[in-house]
C-alpha cells in the first residue's frame, strides 16, 4: 500500500505537537510518504492508524547509524535511484581500515593523519568518517584499543565471532559499531552478538539469492539493522550487486534487500584502483566505503565527489549573507560585492585573501545563485545591493565609500549610483582571478 502525504496526514493526530521533531503533522506526513522517516517518530498515533500506516512508515532502504563519542554516520533512507529525481538523503561514510596483524604503533601512525584530516570546502568541513578494524591473525583487542587511543570516530569491526566479542569489549558504553561480516556459516553467532550489542550487522554472500536467504534468517533472529556486503568485489561485480539490491528495494519494495550497503575498495590492494573503486561505490549506492590507504590527495577528491553527488541539485550551496572582512580591512579599503553562492563567495575571498589585500566583501542574499544567474532571475539588482548594504551597516564601517560590482553586471552601475548616493561605484573584472591586479592598478 502506498499512501500520499495528505492521506497519511488524515490518519495522524493533527495536533502539531512537534514531538516528532517536525513543525507540523503535515510536514511529518510528507516525510513519511517519501519514506524518509519512521512512523515510530510520532508518539501519539493511534493503534488503528498505525496499522493502516504500517506500509507507509517503512523507508524502502532501512535507516540506521553507527555512533561513537558524539559522532554519527547515518545510512539508508534513500528513496530514488538517481539524484535528479529527488536528492539523495544520506552521504556514504568513508572509513580507513587497519589490520590486527599490524603493530599498535603502526596502527596509530596510520589512523592519526586520517583522523586529523580536515579541509574547508566552500564552507563545508571535509573529514574522514571513521575506521575499520579487520581480523588478520593478530590481537584484535589490541588493534581496537590502538585505534581508540588516537580516534573516537565511529568504528567497523570485521572478523569472526571471537574477534568481534573481543573488539566490543574495548568500546565505550553507548557506542554503536557496525559488525561484520556474517556469512552462511556463522550468522547465528554473529546475529546473537549484534542483537546483544544493539549494533547493525553486515552480511556477505556471493549471490543475491544467497544474500536474500541470509538476510531473512538474520531478521527472523531478531536483528533489524542489517547491512549488505556483496561478495562480488570487482568493479563490474560491485556495480551489478549494488544496483540490483537498490533497484529491487526502491522499485519493487523488496524488503529482504532494503538495507544499506558496505563496499570494500581496499580489497584491490593497489591505491590507484582503490580510488577508482571507491569513486564508483560513492556514486552507485554504497553507504559505507572501506579503504586501505589514506592520503590527503586521494581523500579530498573522493570527499568532494561525495558532496557533489549528495548535494540537492535544486538547492545551491549557500553562504550566509553579510559583510565579511578580508585581511583586516580599514575604513579606507574598498567594498566588493558578490552573491551568496558558495563557489562565487570563496572564489572572490580566496583570490583577495591570497594576494594579501584588505577589503570588505558584501555578500548579498541572491538565494544561492551565481552572479549572472541571480541577475537574470532578478535576484541581484541595485535595489537589493543597496538594501543589504544598509542592513549590514556598510556605511558605518568605511569612510571612503567605494563599492566594486562584478564585471558581469556592469549594467547595474548607474542604478546602484541612484540607489546609493554618495558612493563611488566601480566596475570590477569579470573573473575573480583578476581581482588582485584590478585592486592594485585601478583602486590603488
Amino acid at each position: 500500500m502506498s499512501l500520499s502525504g495528505i492521506q497519511i496526514y488524515k490518519l495522524l493526530p493533527q495536533t502539531n505537537c512537534k514531538d516528532c521533531d517536525f513543525p507540523t503533522c503535515l510536514a511529518f506526513a510528507m516525510k513519511l510518504a517519501a519514506k524518509q522517516v519512521e512512523l515510530s517518530a510520532c508518539p501519539h498515533v493511534s493503534e488503528e492508524s498505525a496499522a493502516q500506516l504500517s506500509a507507509a512508515s517503512q523507508p524502502p532502504v532501512r535507516p540506521m547509524a553507527v555512533k561513537s563519542n558524539g559522532f554519527e554516520i547515518k545510512a539508508g533512507s534513500e528513496t530514488v535511484m538517481f539524484r535528479h529525481e529527488k536528492k539523495f538523503v544520506t552521504k556514504p561514510g568513508l572509513f580507513l581500515r587497519v589490520y590486527d596483524s599490524e603493530s599498535p604503533d603502526a596502527i596509530k601512525a596510520k589512523v592519526g593523519p586520517a583522523n586529523d584530516f580536515a579541509v574547508d570546502y566552500v564552507g563545508i568541513d571535509l573529514t574522514m568518517d571513521g575506521f575499520a578494524v579487520q581480523a588478520n591473525g593478530g590481537s584484535f583487542a589490541d588493534a581496537v584499543r590502538a585505534v581508540r587511543e588516537v580516534s573516537h570516530r565511529p568504528i567497523i569491526l570485521i572478523g569472526g565471532p571471537d574477534e568481534i566479542k573481543a573488539g566490543l569489549a574495548e568500546l565505550a558504553e553507548g557506542e554503536v559499531p557496525l559488525l561484520g561480516c556474517a556469512d552462511a556459516g556463522d550468522w547465528q553467532t554473529m546475529a546473537g552478538l549484534a542483537k546483544n550489542a544493539k549494533a547493525p550487522l553486515a552480511l556477505t554472500a556471493d549471490s543475491m539469492d544467497e544474500m536474500v536467504n541470509l538476510a531473512e534468517k538474520v531478521k527472523e533472529a531478531g536483528v533489524n539493522d542489517i547491512v549488505l556486503a556483496p561478495g562480488q568485489r570487482s568493479l563490474h561485480g560491485t556495480l551489478s550487486a549494488n544496483t540490483m539490491a537498490r533497484r529491487l528495494a526502491l522499485k519493487k519494495n523488496f524488503r529482504p534487500l532494503g538495507y544499506p550497503i558496505v563496499n570494500f575498495p581496499g580489497d584491490w590492494g593497489d591505491p590507484g584502483r582503490e580510488v577508482t573503486a571507491a569513486a564508483q561505490a560513492i556514486a552507485k549506492y554504497s553507504d559505507f566505503v572501506v579503504l586501505d590507504h589514506f592520503s590527503p590527495e586521494t581523500a579530498y577528491p573522493l570527499l568532494v565527489l561525495r558532496e557533489n553527488i549528495y548535494t540537492d541539485p535544486q538547492k545551491p550551496i549557500q553562504v550566509q549573507p553579510g559583510l565579511y572582512e578580508i585581511n583586516n580591512p580599514g575604513p579606507e579599503d574598498p567594498v566588493l560585492v558578490t552573491t551568496n553562492f558558495s563557489i562565487t563567495y570563496f572564489s572572490v575571498a580566496n583570490e583577495v585573501e591570497g594576494a594579501g589585500l584588505p577589503a570588505w566583501l558584501l555578500v548579498t542574499d541572491a538565494e544561492g545563485m551565481s552572479v549572472l544567474t541571480a541577475w537574470a532571475a532578478g535576484k541581484f539588482d541595485a535595489e537589493r545591493i543597496a538594501k543589504d548594504a544598509k542592513a549590514f551597516e556598510v556605511a558605518d564601517k568605511v569612510s571612503r565609500k567605494r563599492i566594486v560590482l562584478p564585471g558581469h553586471v556592469a549594467v547595474l552601475s548607474g542604478e546602484v549610483e541612484e540607489e546609493m548616493p554618495g558612493w563611488e561605484v566601480r566596475v570590477g573584472p569579470r573573473e575573480a582571478v583578476d581581482l588582485p591586479k584590478f585592486m592594485k592598478s585601478v583602486l590603488g
